[in-house]
């Protein structure tokens, strides 16, 4: 198998014949014909600039162009050097033993990545700031006729030269790729705090992750604006102890980031190390099992975006973000935005805003620890039978869940009656704060409306904690009514409240 090799010529130089000189037009054999002065020279045109490289962005995936599909082989490095010969990223083929190719092209781990496992190039450390989340992802991936080279984060430096070896078998049938054959260089640094991020380099990065590592290096409380355009990106993330940055996508449909985690694979919410670990040595410190993880983080906005565990199933805890709070004080706001999985979806601390968004899932798929988290005119969606909440508020007055004007719906296939407002984690040490006001339940709701087994804390709900619901209605507009004692219904003046994101969060 032959690699196709595409030259970018910058510059040529013509060489032709030069041709017979013309008579000197101030000399004349004709002594009667008057002497022409000789016309001045033309001045030589100024030469026109040669073109500027630019480079490409600093977490770009590499891309092998061959003649056919690529098979890969199993063993073999991939491995990229800077100019001064230095090794700075390598894939081993023999890790992929390690892992599985699903149909979508995602390499999921055979075993999990807890703190016990040993580090391979399978597994990537995101940086953000000075702290790394250890993640499986997908080094290598076929693409009609080419194979995709994603290559660890944080591996190249701006500006800098480097080469690529790949050595022979790495595609079963293909020679490999010596040094003097591939090389590239990376952008320049961005300027100003808006990173724009575009999958075909033509933005500041090509990942997400790429933006967010960047942001972290910045001012802990200066404003960055993450720009993502249109596209499928297909990538785990990590944003830690940097705030005020906003992660703006194009809409909610049109900028999608997808990947797949669960607890079997990466197992436990997660958590970040001090330092990169080295090839062979324990990981210490699992990365979990949300699609992102967020630490220590104030006013963190998500809008215009989707958030997506890819994983499918309907078993096993597969948050699409988790925002850890240490001291369930940080800020955060998802405006216009999709999050989707089905056990565990949406897991938070801290005080958060979600409005005009979509939240899909099927088992205890909005949960966690807030002091107060508001979901306003949300659609909250069923994709199987299940419950939607799980609460373990720290503090009997603190607000907790609150749904203001939602529209708890389900999607096509799912029972009558399947789905419960909320369900306890039994622990009496918490408590089971989850409020809905105005909202509108489909049918998918159980008449009981809440699962009171095990009994939530409080068991029995006053007007400021445990289960509590005002102006419930159906899809018709009939008040609903019947749900179980466990729930307390509230009136006017005890909702009030609950009824405003300024009474709700504070601000």
């Amino acid at each position: 198998m032959k690699r196709t090799i595409t030259l970018l010529l910058l510059a040529s130089l013509a060489i032709c014949c030069k041709p017979a000189a013309d008579p000197d037009p101030g000399k004349t054999d004709d002594p009667t014909t008057p002497v022409v002065p000789k016309p001045e020279p033309e001045p030589e045109p100024e030469p026109e600039p040669e073109p500027e490289v630019k480079g490409q962005c600093i977490d770009a995936p590499l891309v092998l162009s061959l003649e056919a599909v690529p098979e890969l082989g199993s063993a073999g490095v991939i491995a990229v050097w800077s100019s001064d010969g230095k090794e700075v990223d390598r894939i081993d083929l023999s890790d992929l033993a390690s892992v599985s190719t699903r149909a979508d092209g995602e390499m999921i781990p055979l075993s999990p990545i807890n703190a016990d496992a040993k580090f391979n190039t399978t597994m990537d450390a995101l940086k953000s700031g000075s702290r790394y989340r250890v993640v499986h992802y997908t080094p290598l991936r076929i693409k009609d006729k080419s194979l995709i080279i994603n290559l660890h984060n944080d591996a190249l430096n701006w500006e800098g030269s480097y080469y690529v070896t790949i050595d022979e078998g790495v595609v079963k049938g293909h020679k490999g790729v010596a040094k003097d054959e591939w090389s590239f260089t990376v952008k320049s640094k961005p300027s100003g705090n808006t990173l724009k991020v575009r999958p075909d380099g033509s933005g500041d990065f090509c990942t997400v992750q790429g933006a967010l590592s960047y942001a972290s290096t910045l001012g802990k409380d200066t404003e960055v604006t993450v720009d993502v355009g249109a596209g499928t990106y297909n990538e785990p993330l990590f944003l830690r102890d940097k705030n005020k940055v906003t992660i703006k996508g194009a809409s909610r449909t049109a900028t999608v980031i997808s990947y797949p985690n669960n607890e079997s694979w990466c197992p436990g919410s997660g958590g970040s190390r001090s330092s990169r670990p080295v090839a062979g040595t324990a990981v210490n410190t699992a990365g979990g099992r949300s699609l992102m993880l967020v630490e220590n983080c104030d006013a963190l906005t998500l809008s215009n975006l989707t958030l997506e565990n890819s994983f499918g199933e309907l078993k096993g805890q597969a948050e699409a973000i988790y925002f850890n709070s240490g001291t369930n004080q940080h800020r955060l706001t998802i405006e216009n935005c999709r999050l989707l999985s089905y056990q565990d979806t949406f897991l938070c601390k801290g005080v958060v805003w979600v409005h005009k968004s979509l939240i899909a899932g099927h088992c205890d798929f909005i949960w966690g620890y807030p002091k107060a988290c508001l979901f306003e005119n949300c659609e909250i969606r069923a994709r199987a039978a299940g419950y939607i909440v799980q609460a373990r508020i720290q503090n009997a007055s603190d607000k907790g869940f609150v749904f203001l004007n939602c529209d708890l719906s389900a999607e096509d296939g799912v029972k009558d009656g399947s789905m419960y407002l909320a369900r306890s984690g039994g622990d009496s040490k918490v408590f089971d704060n989850v409020t809905f006001i105005g909202c509108t339940m489909s049918s998918v709701i159980s008449p009981k409306g809440w699962y009171s087994s095990p009994a939530p804390t409080p068991a029995t709900p006053t007007a400021t904690s445990g289960w509590k619901e005002y102006g419930s209605t159906d899809y018709a507009g009939k008040p609903l009514s019947g749900h179980s004692a466990q729930g307390k219904y509230l009136s006017a003046e005890e909702a009030a409240p609950y009824s405003s994101r300024e009474a709700v969060l504070g601000w």
